[in-house]
């Protein structure tokens, strides 16, 4: 089975006070590989723009500013939307209690809490995991269209890399068949 992601984010310590926390949206995006941290789409295939979400919801906040760059994810706005303004601790120093809350998504044990199907389907793997999912939506089929275009894009990239290494004609016309059909 695919595991969720191959990548966990890892935000750099960045503590360079900024007026409005988009100002901190390039240096996310970075961090982020231009993925959503919540659900990993890549921000290539979404028609929408991506966000920035607080992953303590801003009317949590009493210790951190809402400009405090290790409290910002890079997300799609189907994923930022979807978690809005949801705590359910209610406490800024609990992310999680009772297999309730959330996990941020540049711990390492975020993804011990999701997989892929080999369709491309995001499963939860911990109750944990099944709270954040349904609090994601993340059995939408963008999801799943995402990654699958993805891996299409992989697959096609190798197609164009072995034709260019193999001076064939019959070879070539074989992988344009492949290709197109």
């Amino acid at each position: 089975m695919p595991v969720f992601r191959d990548y966990t984010p890892e935000r750099r310590n960045i503590t360079t006070i900024v007026a409005k926390y988009n100002d901190h949206k390039k240096d996310l995006q970075i961090d982020f590989k231009n993925r959503c941290g919540y659900c990993n789409s890549p921000d290539s295939w979404k028609l929408t723009y991506y966000e920035i979400d607080h992953f303590i919801p801003e009317d949590i906040l009493t210790i951190k500013s809402n400009t405090d760059y290790s409290n910002l994810i890079y997300a799609c706005r189907s994923c930022n939307n979807s978690k809005r303004k949801k705590w359910p601790t209610n406490n800024e120093k609990v992310p999680n209690a009772n297999d309730e809350g959330w996990v941020d998504p540049c711990d390492n044990t975020y993804n011990s809490h999701f997989s892929r199907r080999p369709d491309g389907r995001i499963m939860f793997e911990t109750n944990l995991g099944k709270w954040m999912y349904a609090s994601l939506k993340l059995h939408k089929p963008q999801h799943q269209v995402i990654y699958n275009l993805e891996q299409l894009d992989i697959l096609i990239k190798e197609l164009e890399d072995l034709n260019n290494t193999v001076k064939n004609d019959v070879i070539t016309s074989l992988l344009l068949n492949t290709y197109r059909n």
